[in-house]
Formats: C-alpha cells, structure tokens, sequence
C-alpha cells in the first residue's frame, strides 16, 4: 500500500494527499483569508466583493470561491455579489446571469432543433435509397 502524494495545485509542493486537495501550508492560508474576510463583512455589512478584496488581499476569485461553497453568505450583506463565470456581470446567486443563462438555454434548444432535422432527413434519405432499391430489384 504507497502512500497517494500530489503536488498542491495552489503552490506546487508534494504533500501527502488526504483529505484535502490542496498542502497544509495552503490549507491554514485559505483558512487565514476566510477569516480575514468574515471579520470584514461583520463589520462593513454594505462592502462590495471589490472593497473586500481590497481591504482583506484576498483574491474576489477566492472570495467567490468562499460564497459559492456557501462559507460566505451573501443574505444579509445587500451590495455583495460576484462576477457571473460567462460574462463577468455582476450576480447575486448561481453561477451565471440571466442573460447568459437564457443565451445557453436557446443555443441548447437551437442544437437540439438541428439534431432533430438531421436525423429525420437521414430517416427520409434511408427511405428513399430503399425505394431506388426496390425498383431495381423489381426490374429483373
């Protein structure tokens, strides 16, 4: 039985992997930045992801990170949000904006649309080559 090493994604050391994905090192920092930004947000309940990044250095992707774990509630905090994964918008819950979300659904709806028409102008095709084929054998 080896033991299961990795290198962290975050800094690049070999740890031993358990039940973490990332090393200890990086581990007690993620924690550190988690609780620099909770004690920011209890005090400054109106601070955007921009001014908590700024005031705590930590990253607004890792903050993001912090919010969509659920680790950060955003409930009670009315101008915080965070950037939509597509566009970058600003958003307030999932991981995409509407606008985005809507965009998707109609590429999706539009593909599966298109699916549709090949296979039944394949369908059509087969038939026909059938027919040509039956004619044929009748002729002899």
């Amino acid at each position: 039985m080896g033991m299961n090493v990795a290198n962290c994604p975050r800094c690049g050391k070999i740890f031993v992997k358990g039940f973490a994905e990332l090393c200890l090192n990086c581990l007690k920092d993620l924690e550190l930045q988690y609780d620099k930004c909770l004690k920011y947000l209890r005090e400054n309940r109106g601070a955007t992801i921009n001014e908590l990044s700024e005031a705590t250095e930590v990253s607004t992707k890792q903050i993001t990170k912090f919010i969509r774990e659920g680790r950060i509630s955003i409930i009670n905090a009315p101008n915080m949000s965070y950037p939509c994964e597509v566009c970058g918008t600003l958003i307030r819950d999932k991981t995409i904006c509407e606008s985005c979300r809507s965009k998707l659904a109609k590429d999706v709806r539009l593909n599966t649309e298109e699916e549709q028409r090949r296979k039944e102008l394949n369908v059509e095709e087969t038939r026909s080559s059938f027919k040509i084929k039956d004619r044929l054998k009748n002729r002899h």
